[in-house]
């Protein structure tokens, strides 16, 4: 079950966190991964960890907020099955606090860039009579999070754009959903904490793990295992949903 034999992935943001965990589970299953990334390094040593795997992985430097260079890319790995939109920005701030610069920039890289991959993958799946687009949102996307506007707009636009491509392309034989994490274990997060919290590391990871009810962050394997059962041939009668995977945060977070 769940293989990807001989399928072509196309991932975005694939060089760390849960692009990766995507981009190395695929390929474990069969597929040819195709990373697209802003950092080539980064994408460089993924496809060298599938390599030494027996998977087979090809990086492609872009930004993905450029419409034009993404048009390029895509015509460069011609036809495949499956997009997983992953790139993506954080921001912190509310209304007040975030500036235009920072609006704008979280919009370029987390609404364009997916509209773009989207956008220069519809015309070569159609071509394909087939194809299945996954896009990671967020619980920000749902359920109102303190301190985070920019980046709350940005998935609720991922949530919405994923209702609309699937209901477009029924006809097509072209699905799409969405995944909606709650906080997930990724260096992003580390990051996050020794920047804002020196000296607090370990009192605010054990603040953040316990504000999901489940008691923990969730890991990039566990959204990797959910990604490639929504991109499979098992999942053929899903489209135009959302998945929260969120221990328990909208539901049970009293």
């Amino acid at each position: 079950m769940f293989s990807l034999t001989s399928k072509s992935a196309v991932i975005t943001g694939a060089g760390s966190g849960i692009g990766k965990a995507i981009a190395i589970l695929f390929a474990k299953q069969g597929a040819t991964v195709h990373i697209i990334e802003f950092n080539l390094d980064a994408a460089e040593k993924v496809v060298l960890e599938i390599n030494a795997l027996g998977g087979v992985a090809i990086a492609h430097q872009c930004d993905v907020s450029n419409q034009q260079l993404m048009a390029q890319v895509f015509d460069e790995i011609g036809a495949f099955d499956i997009l997983v939109n992953n790139a993506g920005i954080a921001h912190v701030g509310n209304v007040e606090n975030t500036n235009a610069d920072d609006f704008e920039k979280i919009f370029r890289v987390n609404v364009q860039g997916a509209y773009n991959a989207i956008h220069c993958a519809i015309p070569l799946m159609k071509k394909n009579t087939k194809g299945v687009i996954l896009n990671l949102a967020s619980i920000a996307a749902i359920v109102g999070l303190p301190d985070r506007f920019a980046y709350s707009m940005s998935k609720g636009a991922i949530y919405a754009m994923t209702l609309s491509v699937a209901r477009d392309y029924l006809s097509e034989n072209i699905r799409c959903n969405s995944i909606s994490p709650a906080r997930v274990h990724t260096p992003f997060v580390d990051g996050f904490i020794g920047k804002n919290y020196p000296g607090k590391e370990a009192e605010m990871f054990d603040k953040l793990s316990k504000s999901q009810p489940i008691g923990r962050m969730g890991n990039v394997n566990e959204i990797a295992a959910l990604a490639l059962y929504l991109c499979s041939d098992e999942a053929g009668f899903i489209t135009g949903n959302d998945y929260p995977i969120d221990g328990g945060f909208i539901k049970l977070n009293n």
